[in-house]
Formats: C-alpha cells, structure tokens, sequence
C-alpha cells in the first residue's frame, strides 16, 4: 500500500504545484494557499536562493546567479526548447517501453504504434515551425507596408518612433528587449519557442497547443484503454468476484481494481495523471489565445488596456473628488442651504459613483470570421503575395 499512496500523494503534489505556478495569480486564488505557493515558487524560492548563495559565497556568488538569470531570462536562449524536446522524448520513450508490449491489445489496434509516433512528428514540426518562423519583424525595408496594415487608435498606440531601432512604430507593434527587434502584432514572447509570436507565426503557435492538447489527450485515453484491455485479459473482474467473493457491483469492485492497477501498472497510471494536468492547461492556454484571436486582440493589447482603464478610473475619481471638495467649500463660503432631508441624503450617490464607465474599444474587431481569417492569413502576408503576383504579371 506505500507504494499506492505514494503515488496519490505525487500526484497530488504536481497537481497543486502546476495550477499554483501557472493560475495562482488568477483573481480567483487571490487570498488563498495557491496564491501563496505561486508567490513563493516565482518570487519568494528564488530571493531566499539568492540570500542563501550571498551568504555562503558573497557577492562573486551572488553576481554569477545573476548572471545566469540574465542569460536564461533576458536574452534568446534554446534551454526551454532543450526541455521540451527532453519532455516530450522521454515520455514518448516511457510510453513506447511500458505500453507498447499491450499493443495490439483488446480495445487497441496494432495501428497505434505508428498513429502515436506520426502524432508525435507532427508536434515536433509544429513546434520548429513556431520556434524559426519569422514572426513579422519590421525592417527598413517592410516598415512603410507594416503602417498600412492597422491604423492607429490613438488610444494605446500613436504615430512614434522606436527608440531602439530608429523605425515608425507601426500599430500593434512591439520592440521585444529579448530579441531585439520590433515585432508586427505583437502578441508575447515565448521563451518556449525562444521566438516572439506576432503577425506571421501566432497561426503556428496557436495549432501548436492545440495540436499539444490532442496529442496528450490522445496519449492519456490510450494508456487508459491499454490498462482497460489488460483488466479484461487478465479476467480479474472474474477472479475477484469467484475466488474471492468480491460483490459483483462498482463501489464494491472499484477499490480492488484501484489497488491492483496501481501495483501492477504504477508507471502507466503516473503517467496518465501527468498528460491528463498537462492537457487540462494546454486547454486553458489554447481557449484564452483563441478568444483573443476571436476578438483581433493580442496578450500585450491586454495589458496596455488594463493599464489605459486603471488609470482612465483613478483620472475620473481624482476629477469627481476634486469637484466635490470643490462643491463643499464653495459651500461653506457661500450662502446658507436649507437643510437637507436626513433621508434624501442617505441615498443620494455619491459624486464618485457618478464618474462615467471607461469602456475598451478595440477598433481592430471586425468580427468572428474576419478576425479568424486574418490570423490565419496575415494582412501583411496577403499583401507581399499580391504584391509579387503584381510584379510578375
């Protein structure tokens, strides 16, 4: 039985570890112990890290982590695509040596064994094609056919220059300080890919997680018909209900079959909990860069809109207090009011609640399909095509 709860305590543990790193700074966790985790696995782990290193080795310790961290944080570097690759290898390794012995099995056919590696290749492309794809950097010679493609909503984006790069800065553009470079569309910088996912590639990137959801999705329903097939190979529905008087009914079967699998096939089940999180988030990840897409909205057009609005309600607020304060002196200085009714004045609003709602207006919205349509087919793409068929014609 250690080894059974062993594995239930490990994946719980990666469970809570997971959705801690990843959503713990999501509103919904604020307050409570995954935001605590989150804070502690981002920021807090690595301070103490730093003291401890600091005090064993003083400052000459202290400047090599830092310099690390400038390496694998502030410049391109391929160690997450190393990860990836060591990931996705190994499990498919793991899978291969555990599971493929059962394959053909009673509920798999022996075409799995090339449907799951074809499947795996497939991932693999997607990901070079994320990785080295341009993903529109504005140039010298592109940057007057990048300020034809979106207007500028003097909102969050006007007419200025790149300070690095001594370029106009289209709207939607981005100067990455990670690679560099202004990037058309700029959505985030994936340190993944080691690439910026902008106007040409977010096409990629998006197939990328879904095509990655499929896949472990794929892997986890297989290894679960494989464990099913065995269970009804090795008749032990049958066995547990004549030989040892097991009632033939769910919740008395559920246990035994439980003990048994993760005894005999602990590897498969560890795995299964494993693809089924990363799944889980590839889907989460996958539905938010998709309604983005769906809206003609980028991850950096989020944040500078909820920057624009935070500080539009402070202006507004500042504005109605002044005027209040404003109103009241005036008050004071000025001829006597009758006095007001004790009730009229205990719900007449507030000169805060009256200050007009700041609304998002994203001019870039043209509506479901069009918005799908330029994801899929850049503007800036579809120009440089009929540009060269107007020159060969």
């Amino acid at each position: 039985m250690a080894v059974q709860w062993a594995l239930i305590c490990h994946g719980l543990i990666t469970l809570i570890v997971v959705v801690s790193f990843l959503c713990g700074q999501w509103p919904i966790f604020q307050g409570t112990p995954i935001s605590s985790i989150h804070r502690f696995i981002t920021f807090g782990a690595y301070q103490y890290f730093l003291k401890f290193v600091g005090a064993v080795f003083g400052d000459k310790g202290t400047n090599s982590i830092l310099s690390v961290e400038y390496y694998c944080c502030d410049r391109p570097n391929p160690i997450l695509q190393i990860i990836y690759l060591a990931i996705l290898g190994s499990t498919y390794c793991i899978i291969v040596k555990t599971s493929f012995q059962y394959i053909p099995g009673y509920y798999l056919s022996g075409v799995h064994r090339y449907t799951s590696l074809l499947a795996v290749a497939i991932g693999i492309l997607l990901f070079l094609l994320t990785s080295f794809s341009d993903p529109g950097t504005v140039t010298v010679d592109n940057v007057s056919q990048y300020l034809s493609v979106y207007p500028y909503d003097n909102v969050i984006y006007t007419k200025k220059e790149c300070t690095t790069c001594k370029l106009p800065k289209p709207a939607r553009s981005k100067h990455c300080s990670i690679c560099n470079r202004c990037v058309a569309r700029f959505d985030h910088h994936c340190g993944w890919m080691n690439n910026c996912i902008g106007e040409r590639n977010t096409r990629y990137f998006l197939a990328f997680l879904l095509w990655h959801f499929l896949l472990c999705m794929y892997a986890t329903v297989g290894i679960g018909l494989v464990l099913a097939g065995r269970l009804k190979e090795l008749k032990i529905v049958y066995i547990l209900t004549v030989y040892y008087g097991v009632e033939n009914s769910f919740r008395s079967l559920a246990p035994h079959i439980v003990q048994w699998l993760l005894g005999s096939y602990n590897t498969q089940i560890l795995l299964m909990v494993f693809l089924a999180i990363v799944s889980l988030l590839l889907a989460g990840f996958f539905a938010y860069h998709a309604k983005l897409c769906l809206t003609n909205t980028t991850t950096n057009e989020t944040f500078k809109w909820q920057d624009y609005i935070s500080w539009q309600k402070k202006l507004h607020e500042a504005r109605a207090s002044s005027a209040a304060l404003k109103a009241s002196i005036n008050g004071m200085n000025g001829e006597r009011k009758p006095r007001e009714n004790k009730c009229k004045s205990f719900f007449r609003r507030s000169p805060l609640e009256n200050t007009e709602a700041v609304v998002k207006s994203n001019v870039y919205d043209k509506g479901l399909l069009h918005n799908l349509y330029e994801v899929i087919f850049p503007v800036r793409l579809r120009a440089s095509n009929s540009h060269t068929k107007s020159k060969s014609g």
